[in-house]
């Protein structure tokens, strides 16, 4: 079988693969019409982050079995395209932990002490002992958003510093983040109490310019921020302008916008310290991330054995036609369920009912982990290590069999609790293979799952969606479809709606002071 690595990555997953017998092409630097050109003779292709595998180069992609991505970050693989196609997507989450922790304490203590800048002074001839005079991490408060595995870690290293941390993190039991001896707090206190923040989130609709002019204006005068976690979460305009003023005293970035930053106004300023995405760029880390891939691809092509697959869930091939639709329903509703809910998931409730319960159900439950978990941690997910980071967020999983389905041949029903509060959506599939929500808390709706769409409670008020209606079509977004559902006349009501483009943030603000609007909530589903 026939492997093409197509960008840079360690000799030692290059040797690996040759080792195990497979025939190995490196060609990095291809254009993509070259890859398309390619890319038919080949069982696998390794990548990192440099080559884009896009719908049209899979479509041209004959005997492709696997993709590998030589790192976590999926943003330049089509998964969707590929999953059409029956091609297992792989990459090596985790690989590139302690070195993304390791570069923001670098760039902490860069900005804090001015140390590029006293540098390049230096290189100058210059000895500008009062002009660098930088702050002490010693008994600052360091404020991180987000505490996952990347956010843990920076924690522990800044404890070690003497600093007090803070942490947000919606997503994160209280439990678990106490046990890192960090106090949670709301992203409002963070922003107004912390002297360094440092971010470790995805980039997702609700995080995308989190960081942004209103929310900076909110912090301490002469904060300092650092991003080495995805490009658009700091809105760089805003950021630009604070460090001009001296609101910001400085800030530190690895990733950007838009990368390379060519032109970015950032770039002119002496108070930022800056590096080309260097999060994963150790020796250590790229090792690790090369081997990982390489035995993951031998595996699947040597012994058919699936490990760390973002998109097809580790069962035997006689299984999976049987399975596979109940695990995309899972998926989706858990997906579904994570988006709507408000607060750290501390339980999670999956009810099986009817035929479902004869089949295999361990790969329908990590299902439900991994769509519930992919809206808060993204890439970092795949049908392997659901289970596992669920448990080290502390999450409890809970499983009950029904034989009796009422009129459905076979339901999901799926609940997460949170304290007090808990949110439940049922699901099953219509024609054997097409998902389908039926039911979200006690309203009874039937939702195509799928594609962008509103979460809208309000009162069942008349005018309610005639305003939205009005809204949306004067900003030209397209309605796809609407599901509505109540708990009586009068009362209060849900209502679906399906939109051919991903709304604004500025419209969503704009539909949430419409009267009898109770609240909005964006989801995000596979086409």
């Amino acid at each position: 079988m026939r492997v093409l690595v197509s960008d840079n990555i360690s000799q030692k997953g290059i040797e690996i693969l040759k080792r195990s017998g497979l025939d190995v092409d490196v060609k990095t630097g291809l254009s993509p019409e070259e890859l398309r050109g390619i890319i038919g003779s080949y069982d696998a292709l390794i990548v990192r982050s440099a080559t884009k595998v896009t719908a049209d180069i899979i479509e041209a992609a004959d005997n492709l079995k696997v993709i590998g991505r030589a790192g976590s970050g999926l943003d330049n693989v089509d998964k969707l395209a590929a999953t059409k196609r029956g091609i297992v997507v792989m990459n090596t989450p985790g690989g590139n932990t302690i070195t993304t922790a390791e570069h923001t304490m670098a760039l902490l203590l860069s900005m804090a002490r001015q140390i590029p800048q006293a540098t390049a002074s230096m290189k100058q001839g210059k000895w500008e002992k009062k002009r660098f005079t930088g702050v002490e991490l010693y008994n600052k408060t360091l404020g991180i958003i987000g505490i996952g595995n990347i956010g843990s870690h920076v924690a522990r290293m800044a404890q070690g510093m003497g600093m007090n941390v803070i942490a947000y993190d919606p997503y994160m039991s209280e439990e678990r983040v106490r046990s890192l001896g960090v106090k949670i707090v709301s992203l409002d206190e963070l922003i107004e109490t912390s002297d360094f923040i440092t971010i470790h989130t995805p980039l997702t609709h609700e995080t995308r310019g989190l960081i942004n002019a209103e929310r900076i204006g909110r912090m301490k005068d002469g904060v300092r921020i650092v991003n080495a976690a995805r490009g658009g979460i700091v809105d760089e305009k805003a950021l630009y302008d604070a460090l001009k003023s001296g609101k910001v005293a400085s800030a530190a970035l690895d990733v950007f916008e838009h990368e390379p930053p060519e032109g970015s106004p950032l770039l002119e300023l002496d108070n930022i310290v800056l590096t080309p995405h260097l999060g994963a760029a150790t020796e250590e880390a790229q090792d690790n991330v090369a081997v990982a891939i390489a035995e993951q691809i031998v595996d699947y092509l040597t012994k058919g054995t699936i490990r760390n697959a973002v998109n097809f869930p580790s069962v035997p091939s006689d299984v999976l036609p049987r399975i596979q639709p109940y695990i995309n329903l899972a998926e989706r509703l858990g997906s579904f369920l994570s988006q709507i809910f408000e607060g750290g998931i501390e339980t999670i409730i999956i009810e099986y009912k009817g035929g479902v319960c004869n089949l295999v159900l361990e790969p329908i439950k990590i299902a439900v982990l991994k769509g519930i978990l992919t809206p808060i941690l993204q890439e970092t997910v795949n049908f392997v290590n659901a289970p596992l980071i669920a448990k080290e967020r502390g999450i409890e999983v809970k499983e009950i069999t029904t034989p009796d389905a009422g009129d459905y041949h076979s339901m999901l029903v799926i609940t997460v609790k949170a304290g007090r509060k808990s949110s439940t959506v049922s699901g099953t599939l219509h024609g054997k293979k097409d998902p389908r929500i039926i039911a979200i808390d006690n309203f009874a709706v039937e939702v195509i799952p799928e594609g962008d769409m509103l979460f809208i409670s309000n009162n069942d008020r008349p005018g309610v969606i005639g305003n939205i209606g009005t809204v949306l079509g004067r900003n030209n977004i397209n309605i796809s479809r609407m599901q509505f559902g109540r708990e009586r006349a009068g009362g209060r009501a849900i209502s679906v709606v399906g939109t051919d483009t991903p709304v604004p943030k500025e419209i969503l603000s704009e539909l949430k002071g419409l009267p009898n609007i109770l609240s909005i909530k964006q989801i995000s589903l596979p086409v």
